[in-house]
């Protein structure tokens, strides 16, 4: 693990320039005194690392300095290869640096127009697994321009056939959304609902610059406006929030005092809420909000009741 973490700070600093120890330190998710410790690992192995005191000093390579792919690590290389979408961010980012270093000089400003056309985000909508069979060709028409023809399946689960101009990937919450023009209009797809994929010949339509973040950013916004996005506390055994899982966002989880487990699941509002657990009403002891727990309460009483009139 330090290894790793000394080879990212080369990197950072062949890439970045000058940087001071606090933002090597924000960057690599380390203290400060750790940064020091590795800047003296890295001068007594040989690394020209210098320093450079006063107002805008900070830690330097001497010019020239060059690293080279063999400092990738296996995990790091599998991921780039296969295109896991479920890699993590700081993986991704490690990596990235890594190759980053060791192209020329001239052929940098190339990768780092390709690198626009994927955003790696830790921010999702409600969650969702992502088979991979399709994400190899996606990717391909991303950063080769192309256009791309495939079959979508629609939120009411009707499939169509589309031919889109990609823009880029966006890897949020284990998920994947593929940016794309379509019939002249920007929009998001979940790669998830494509199936059929071909890349075509033509050169996609597409501004030649993109800033995903801000796409990503701007989307979650509107998609999260339609919808109040509701936390409920519950108390449930493993099988439930295995299930909760599938239907619903879990965001957290702990031991409960009975022996089950404690969970904070988000919800889209408070009618998504009141049918999921109310589906898992025997195995599922809501806790909070009150309002909610109330309809759960109610609905089983009139269920019983129902009964109860049943000669």
């Amino acid at each position: 693990m330090r290894t790793d973490r000394l080879l990212s700070l080369v990197a950072l600093l062949r890439l970045r320039g000058r940087m001071t120890a606090s933002q090597i330190a924000e960057e690599l998710a380390v203290s400060e005194r750790t940064v020091m410790r590795d800047i003296d690992s890295l001068s007594v192995s040989g690394i020209p690392v210098y320093a450079e005191r006063g107002r805008n000093g900070g830690f330097a390579l001497l010019p020239g300095f060059r690293a080279d792919l063999s400092t990738l690590s296996i995990d790091e290389a599998t991921a780039l290869l296969a295109g896991a979408g479920r890699l993590a961010p700081t993986e991704f980012a490690s990596a990235m640096r890594k190759i980053a270093v060791a192209l020329p000089e001239r052929q940098r400003e190339q990768a780092a127009l390709a690198a626009q056309r994927i955003l790696i985000s830790p921010k999702g909508y409600l969650g969702e697994a992502t088979p991979m069979s399709v994400l190899g060709p996606i990717q391909e028409g991303v950063l080769a321009g192309r256009r791309l023809a495939l079959i979508y399946r629609r939120f009411d689960g009707e499939p169509k056939p589309r031919t889109l101009d990609p823009i880029g990937l966006i890897a949020a919450d284990s998920a994947w959304y593929l940016v794309a023009n379509s019939q002249g209009s920007q929009r998001i797809f979940r790669v998830s609902r494509c199936s059929d994929v071909t890349v075509l010949a033509e050169p996609a339509d597409r501004p030649d610059a993109v800033d995903l973040d801000a796409i990503w950013t701007e989307s979650r916004r509107s998609f999260r406006a339609q919808f109040e996005f509701l936390d409920v506390v519950v108390e449930a055994d493993d099988q439930a929030r295995i299930a909760l899982a599938q239907m619903a966002k879990v965001r957290s989880s702990a031991p409960a005092d009975n022996g089950g487990i404690r969970l904070v699941v988000e919800f889209s509002d408070r009618r998504h809420a009141a049918n999921v657990l109310w589906r898992l009403a025997e195995a599922v002891r809501v806790i909070e909000p009150i309002d909610v727990r109330d309809e759960i309460i109610r609905r089983v009483r009139a269920m019983s009741a129902r009964y109860e009139s049943v000669p």
